[in-house]
């Protein structure tokens, strides 16, 4: 998807996120950051990562979860009000690992606290192309789940068919290097261009198999750039 896509435009349809008949309103040709719920303001990567998640674990509302770094609407804020057995995790450097912080438990996905096999599901939502060291936190991630449960995340795979690249580094002094244009989202610098050898990665460091969902459907808003889902399960 591209530029030539029509902007301003919207449609009424599901969201599968707050769960109501709505608008989904694109005021950009960038669907990915644009095309929103008009009642939760929740993006087409977050639902499709719901379609993806009611597909394939119906039963989600019933199962241990964790979601590392979660947005402030949409899917997260749903996962949290629906999931009875949902716990959220924000990374805040300095402070003890698996101390309570501002609602949040503090984790480190390169490093966790939590035992082994803790969780039936494990969610990010474009965190992993922050990741400086990905593959511990993939291993870390396949630790803590479950045999049968499963990593459902999106990522921007904006490599494609190229390979990953590493886009960014830290030096001696935890500054950080940019060898190409650097990239941030907002804030966050990003560590990691992946492309679809990114299930290589995974299963090589953490022995999880991941498949690739690719969503199109205009009656629950899943329409936009570089909204593939993926589900890496431990088996």
């Amino acid at each position: 998807m591209d530029n030539k896509y029509p902007f301003p435009w919207s449609n009424h349809g599901y969201c599968n996120c707050c769960e109501e008949t709505v608008s989904f309103i694109a005021d950009d040709s960038w669907y990915r950051d644009h095309y929103l719920c008009s009642n939760c303001k929740c993006r087409p990567r977050e639902r499709a990562l719901v379609y993806v998640l009611e597909e394939l674990y119906p039963n989600y509302r019933e199962l241990l979860i964790h979601e590392s770094s979660p947005n402030k609407q949409g899917a997260s804020v749903m996962f949290k009000q629906k999931c009875s057995k949902y716990i959220a995790t924000q990374y805040f450097a300095g402070h003890p690992l698996g101390q309570e912080i501002n609602e949040f438990r503090n984790e480190n996905l390169e490093c966790q606290t939590f035992q082994d096999e803790a969780f039936d599901l494990v969610i990010t939502q474009d965190v992993m192309e922050h990741i400086v060291a990905p593959d511990k936190a993939f291993k870390e991630i396949a630790r803590t789940l479950r045999k049968g449960g499963a990593h459902i995340f999106s990522v921007p795979l904006v490599n494609n068919s190229r390979p990953t690249q590493k886009w960014a580094t830290l030096n001696e002094k935890s500054e950080i290097i940019f060898p190409f244009t650097p990239d941030y989202h907002g804030a966050f610098p990003v560590f990691w261009h992946y492309g679809y050898d990114i299930v290589d990665l995974i299963y090589e460091s953490s022995g999880l198999v991941t498949r690739i969902f690719v969503i199109d459907n205009l009656n629950f808003g899943i329409r936009a750039q570089l909204i593939e889902i993926l589900v890496s399960t431990k088996t």
